[in-house]
C-alpha cells in the first residue's frame, strides 16, 4: 500500500516556504492545503490537534516542524 501524503500550509509562514522550497529543490510533488482557503484549517485541527503549520498528514498522522518534515521527506 502506497503511503498517502498531504501537507498543509499558509503561504506567508516562512517555515512552509522552507518547506516548499525543499519540494521544488528535491522535485517533489505533494497534495497540498492552504489553511486559509474554506474549512482547511478546522481539517487540519481535527486531525493533529492544533492549527500548526507546516504540517505534513502521513497515513492519517500529523507531523510538525519544518526540519522534521523535510528530513522525512528527504528518508522516505
Amino acid at each position: 500500500m502506497a503511503n498517502e501524503y498531504v501537507l498543509y500550509y499558509k503561504p506567508e509562514c516562512p517555515y512552509c516556504q522552507k518547506v516548499l522550497a525543499f519540494l521544488e529543490e528535491a522535485k517533489l510533488e505533494l497534495p497540498m492545503k492552504n489553511i486559509h482557503e474554506g474549512t482547511i484549517q478546522q481539517d487540519l485541527i481535527n486531525i493533529g490537534g492544533k492549527k500548526q503549520v507546516p504540517c505534513l498528514i502521513i497515513n492519517g498522522e500529523a507531523l510538525y516542524e519544518s526540519d522534521d518534515i523535510i528530513k522525512f521527506l528527504k528518508e522516505n
